[in-house]
C-alpha cells in the first residue's frame, strides 16, 4: 500500500448538496425552502411566535421557582452500606468516606456531595465521614455503635 494509493472506503463520504444552482439541478430556484412566506427567508425564528398574539407560555400562569443556589446530593441508604460492607467491597474499619464509597461503585456522580439515608439496616460498627445524613440514618448508625461525621459548613448551609 501506497500513499497515493489511500481512498475511502466507497459509500463512506457524501458530497455536499449544492443548493440554489439552476432549476435542473433539483434544488434550485427556491432552493429547497418551499414557496414565499417568511419561513422561505433567511433570517427567521418563529418558535413561540403566535402571530402577534400574546403566545401560549405567557398566557399560562406560572408557580414557584428554580432554586439556583440549592445542593444536589448523591443518595446513599444504609442497607446499601450495609451490603458492600457484607460483600468486602467496604471496610468496616476504616473511616468510610465519600471517596471510599465511591471507589467501591456504590454511588456514581457525587454532584455537590453524599447524603446517608435511613432506609434498611445497618448492623456495623462503622465510622462515616459524608456532605449530609438524614436524622433516621444517623440514629441507625449510632444505635448500632457507630457514628456520622457531617463537615460544620454543610450543616450551617441547611439551616
Amino acid at each position: 500500500m501506497k500513499l497515493n494509493e489511500l481512498a475511502n472506503n466507497p459509500g463512506s463520504t457524501k458530497a455536499r448538496k449544492r443548493i440554489g444552482r439552476g432549476i435542473g439541478s433539483g434544488t434550485g430556484k427556491t432552493g429547497g425552502r418551499g414557496v414565499k412566506g417568511q419561513k422561505s427567508r433567511s433570517g427567521v425564528a418563529i418558535k413561540g411566535f403566535e402571530g402577534g398574539q400574546m403566545p401560549i407560555h405567557m398566557r399560562l400562569p406560572k408557580r414557584g421557582f428554580n432554586n439556583y443556589n440549592a445542593k444536589t446530593f448523591a443518595p446513599i441508604n444504609i442497607g446499601r452500606l450495609q451490603e458492600a460492607i457484607d460483600t468486602k467491597k467496604l471496610d468496616a474499619k476504616k473511616i468510610i468516606t465519600i471517596e471510599a464509597i465511591v471507589a467501591c461503585g456504590l454511588v456514581k456522580n457525587i454532584k455537590d456531595g453524599v447524603r446517608l439515608l435511613g432506609n434498611g439496616e445497618i448492623k456495623s460498627k462503622v465510622n462515616i465521614e459524608v456532605s449530609g445524613a438524614s436524622a433516621a440514618a444517623i440514629a441507625a448508625v449510632e444505635k448500632a455503635g457507630g457514628t456520622v461525621t457531617v463537615p460544620a459548613k454543610v450543616e450551617a448551609e441547611a439551616k
